[in-house]
């Protein structure tokens, strides 16, 4: 099984969260708590990535962490046509764009935990930042998808049935 259970559901939990603070309003309550899960899982994904996922699972961050090189050399396999497939986890394209989504969720959350203490209250950079993240965020949703479309359809795997049983 390619993806464990606190991977899918963490993955989902966190669409799911993340689609829920596009409908409400900026500041309201359900909002920050929402961004607050949404940290607190990724924290999660990251201590279970780090630590506690068995030693030679998908889910360890060493199993997939991308290295440069292998970043390029996934691309040149890409511009070259090659359909075959990276192997179980993530390729290096995929990867990278797991740690941006972390980055982006992580800053999100602690720029929204900021902005609530009296010590930051209404600073402009900090609410700035937190705009830039989210907008960040709203621009990278439709790559990953589109990501994994495109490389469902290069390698003939269904990803999305993946990510939802475990497995292609």
């Amino acid at each position: 099984m390619a993806w464990d259970r606190l991977v899918r559901s963490t993955h989902w939990a966190v669409a799911l969260l993340v689609a829920f603070n596009l409908l409400n309003e900026e500041g309201a309550r359900w909002h920050r708590w929402a961004g607050y899960t949404v940290a607190l899982l990724v924290l999660a994904r990251l201590a279970w990535g780090l630590l506690l996922a068995p030693r030679h699972s998908p889910a360890r961050l060493s199993a997939w962490w991308p290295r440069p090189s292998q970043v390029l050399l996934h691309v040149r396999l890409l511009l070259a046509g090659d359909r075959q497939a990276h192997g179980v986890g993530h390729n290096p394209l995929g990867a990278c764009m797991v740690l941006a989504f972390w980055s982006v969720l992580l800053g999100l959350g602690l720029s929204g935990w900021m902005m609530q203490q009296d010590a930051w209250w209404g600073a402009e950079w900090l609410e700035d930042g937190h705009e830039l993240l989210a907008s960040t965020l709203w621009a990278l949703v439709p790559l990953h998808v589109a990501g994994a479309m495109l490389e469902g359809w290069r390698v003939r795997r269904n990803l999305v049935v993946a990510m939802v049983k475990g497995r292609p």
